[in-house]
């Protein structure tokens, strides 16, 4: 039985939830598109996810596939309850209420364990982490996971040799962190330290420490409000990109001392500490984009504050004994879902779908993927940006067959057009003295290479020819050194290659040659 604490504003959630689904069609599109078959019938699946309108669309969406559905939220300031009440009178089990203590917060995901999950929807890997610890791993068949964190803390349980199940790691599909970590991050961290402070952004100096795509999104999005942004980071090739991308790179005591609103984008631990609150100028507002509430040290910072209170819904005041004032939103959790409605709905309809499609995958393939963590399949992750431009009307170009072998094949070569075939057409004496047609090996073929070939149809003429193609066909340029005439189009003889044509497979591997025509240029074509 679900257990929610409002259930009397359920209404109010049942119209969130049905402005989200409307908006979500790139999920809506792939559920009709398989509810037909119902995929998951019969299977339950467990979910540990923010708890909103979005959230509560997904949950939906696998139970019309024949899922049965238990959820909790994996942030405990995270749930919306009147979604949380709209969303148990659509699926099977709801436990998750805003503001859970941390017993609460670990009850509620036992229980989405008790229910017996086959398939676990994670966010941050504490429903799979819990399920290897309280010995349900081995009922499960598989997770699907959101977050870096999440794909962190797998790959280190796959390192341990501790995983019992596969997992697909969702955040690492190109449907997901290119749009929901840069897009979405940017958009709604920034909406989270507006609708928090209701300060104004542009022309304060913007601390973000971590310039991975969430940091990225950050930076660019608070840029676009006429921020200053400065960018702290530990890893040189992202410290050197940020620099490029515009933007002041500074350590983070440095930083410390400037800036104005802080934001931590790490997915780590103690990013902000003591050291930095020491020197962190009067009115300094401090924010969290990381998965977990450790990157600000909140307990470090009470424990040097004079004095605490909330100044506003989302705003805790810590006042240092010199008298200066730092204040932590969301109680350092992630800004945007604590004081926001999370990432957007259209950025949050592709990651989802990508959620979606990934979890039927596992079903498909249940007991033949093994116990570590999995990529989504790219047909899969294509899918859904596919079916997104689709829906946008946006249409794009494919690659040609002579496109796709030239980027498949080893052997660069330009394309053919007559001026190529005319000048060496021209060279074809002077070709004549190269190493090539002295009938020594090259030590390294470029193309157009030119060769000697002895025709048994003409026993006397020496001929030269030029390769230009490339996988396996080549397309060549036949002209006698003895008549200068080309071979006419349609004209056939059999070849034997000359030991430097033997050094070359493609060549070495053509039985017979033909003349054929290509932009009215008269040319051979070899074949294997």
């Amino acid at each position: 039985m679900s257990e929610v604490r409002e259930p009397g504003s359920a209404a109010a959630g049942r119209r969130k939830i049905e402005w989200a689904m409307g908006r979500m069609r790139v999920l809506s599109a792939l559920v009709r598109e398989l509810e037909p078959e119902r995929p998951l019938e019969g299977m339950r699946v467990g979910m540990s996810l923010h708890l909103e309108a979005k959230t509560a669309a997904l949950a939906i969406s696998l139970e019309r596939l024949g899922a049965r559905v238990s959820i909790t939220s994996s942030n405990p300031l995270s749930t919306q309850d009147d979604v949380a009440a709209a969303l148990a009178e659509s699926v099977d089990r709801v436990y998750a209420w805003r503001g859970e203590t941390e017993e609460e917060y670990l009850r509620n995901h036992r229980r989405v364990l008790d229910d017996g999950p086959q398939l676990i929807v994670d966010d941050g890997a504490d429903l799979s982490v819990m399920a290897h610890e309280t010995g349900a791993a081995p009922g499960i068949i598989g997770a699907t996971e959101e977050t870096t964190t999440g794909v962190l803390r797998f790959r280190a349980m796959e390192r341990e040799g501790v995983l019992r199940f596969p997992v697909i790691a969702v955040n690492d599909a190109m449907s997901k962190h290119l749009y929901d970590n840069r897009f979405g991050s940017g958009q709604s961290v920034l909406d989270g330290v507006m609708r928090a402070t209701n300060m104004q952004v542009g022309g304060k100096r913007v601390v973000v420490i971590g310039y991975g795509w969430v940091g990225k999104g950050v930076a660019e999005r608070f840029r676009g409000m006429g921020a200053r942004v400065s960018v702290v980071e530990v890893d040189p090739f992202k410290a050197l990109e940020a620099y490029m991308d515009g933007y002041e790179v500074l350590g983070s005591m440095a930083a410390a001392r400037v800036g104005d609103i802080f934001i931590t984008c790490t997915g780590n631990v103690r990013v902000l500490t003591a050291e930095h609150f020491r020197v962190m100028k009067d009115g300094a507002v401090l924010a969290n984009a990381g998965h977990f509430d450790v990157e600000v040290d909140v307990r470090a910072l009470r424990s040097m504050a004079a004095s605490e209170e909330e100044v506003r819904p989302n705003v805790r005041e810590f006042r240092m004994g010199d008298g200066r004032r730092l204040y932590l939103l969301g109680e350092g959790r992630l800004v945007n879902l604590v004081a926001a409605d999370g990432h957007p709905i259209e950025v949050m309809d592709m990651s989802f779908a990508t959620q979606l499609l990934a979890v039927v995958h596992l079903a498909r393939n249940r007991g033949r993927l093994e116990s570590r963590v999995h990529p989504l399949p790219r047909e899969l992750d294509e899918k859904v940006v596919r079916t997104k431009l689709a829906i946008e009307g946006i249409e794009i170009d494919s690659l040609t067959e002579e496109q796709r072998r030239y980027l498949e094949s080893w052997r660069y070569r330009a394309p053919p057009d007559a001026a190529n075939l005319a000048r060496n057409a021209s060279s074809a004496s002077a070709a004549s003295s190269s190493p090539l047609m002295s009938g020594r090996p090259p030590s390294t073929t470029r193309f157009p290479a030119r060769y000697t070939l002895r025709t048994s149809a003409r026993p006397a003429a020496m001929t030269t020819f030029v390769v230009r193609s490339h996988a396996g066909l080549s397309s060549i340029e036949l002209r006698s050194r003895t008549t200068k005439s080309a071979l006419r189009p349609g004209e056939s003889v059999p070849t034997s290659p000359s030991p430097a044509a033997r050094a070359d497979p493609t060549v070495a591997a053509s039985s017979a040659a033909r003349a054929d025509t290509t932009d009215g240029s008269p040319v051979l074509a070899l074949w294997r």
